[in-house]
């Protein structure tokens, strides 16, 4: 599979390179004007790619089989972290909530850890119960509680996008293992009345749905950022008005290097660029899966499953955010967008990606 590898080598380097120049781009001139240093963004994202380059060999220098032995210790700490992490003076809060800690001028996000941890405790739970995933009691309701005691901590941050997201990377992984549809249909009918108290009791997440709905109607209000979102990528047109020229980006914009980097690469790279990083992504996502369909190991297979299902679908998402077709989440664009916690993530689970490959040629 050392084909394999490299193209995933190659297809992580260009998405993280364009990442480096559009976060450049994109908060230049906001953290001039905030900050004092136009490249304040740039020079932390470069520090927190460091870190996740070097933990991504790391990952890939040991036998990843070893983390199946330490699945339940890596999501019990992870799970202390999430705790931890909603202690008042420990945790600390921004614009209402609390997901981060501060560790020598850093933000770190547990929930990004819980990500990876969930994915491996999974991946440990089906490999040694896929001959009983079938049986509700023991094949099935375990994994789902551990899998709700972890979206229950997330969701108190509170964080409903995160929480969609492994919950949904979870399912894929388990449907892949063979669980029942009837399963699927299940929860999704016990959900109904979460939804209900989540987001239309919730009054900001009901404005969201309301301005995904018609963004226009309050295109000043909860509609502002979609509105700017979708004038940044109808501006680009085909080839974009120039790398470093976009307009969205002078304050119109929010979020514009983090949640919707994504606008200002259609505004300033045009529909070529748009494109270019969907295809990326979707020859990310191809050859992730023959690398989960070429391993022998069950505990691999399914490891792989869950990385590949968690970085593409958070790729999906945050690009149909990015484009009005979902309700704002505020999840970063995978390898692209400014965000620390979660790019050192990413980068490990891709480090585990290639190692599961390695591994099998070793076989």
């Amino acid at each position: 599979m050392r084909d394999i590898r490299i193209s995933v080598a190659i297809i992580i380097t260009i998405l993280i390179c364009l990442g480096v120049v559009m976060i450049f781009s994109s908060s230049g001139v906001y953290a001039a004007k905030e900050l004092g240093s136009s490249s304040y963004f740039l020079k932390r994202h470069l520090s927190y790619l460091a870190i996740g380059l070097v933990l991504m060999f790391a990952a890939m220098a040991f036998d990843y089989r070893v983390l199946s032995k330490f699945a339940k210790p890596i999501l019990l700490f992870a799970i202390f972290l999430l705790v931890l992490v909603l202690i008042p003076g420990i945790g600390k809060e921004i614009y209402g909530a609390r997901r981060w800690f501060r560790l020598f001028g850093f933000g770190f996000q547990p929930s990004e850890f819980a990500k990876l941890a969930i994915l491996i405790y999974m991946a440990d739970f089906l490999s040694r119960k896929k001959d009983k995933i079938k049986n509700f009691v023991h094949g099935f309701l375990p994994a789902m509680i551990a899998l709700g005691v972890t979206c229950l901590l997330i969701l108190k941050q509170p964080d409903l996008g995160t929480t969609l997201l492994i919950s949904s990377a979870s399912l894929i992984m388990f449907f892949v293992a063979g669980m029942p549809l009837f399963y699927l249909v299940l929860i999704g009918f016990l959900s109904l009345p979460a939804a209900y108290f989540l987001v239309i009791r919730v009054p900001y997440r009901m404005r969201r749905i309301q301005a995904f709905l018609d963004p226009w109607k309050d295109s000043q209000g909860a509609g502002f950022q979609l509105v700017q979102s979708q004038i940044a990528l109808g501006s680009g047109g085909i080839f974009g008005i120039g790398l470093g020229k976009s307009l969205q980006k002078l304050f119109y914009l929010p979020a514009a290097h983090t949640d919707f980097v994504f606008s200002i690469i259609g505004e300033e790279l045009g529909l070529i660029g748009t494109l270019t990083v969907i295809i990326l992504f979707a020859l990310f996502v191809w050859q992730g899966a023959r690398i989960a369909k070429r391993t022998e190991d069950s505990f691999g297979y399914f490891l792989a499953v869950g990385i590949v299902a968690m970085i593409g679908l958070q790729a999906i998402v945050n690009i149909g955010v990015s484009i009005g077709a979902f309700p704002t989440k505020g999840l970063p664009l995978p390898f692209i967008s400014y965000g620390g916690s979660a790019l050192i993530a990413q980068l490990i689970s891709v480090g585990i990606l290639l190692n599961i490959s390695r591994t099998q040629d070793l076989l």
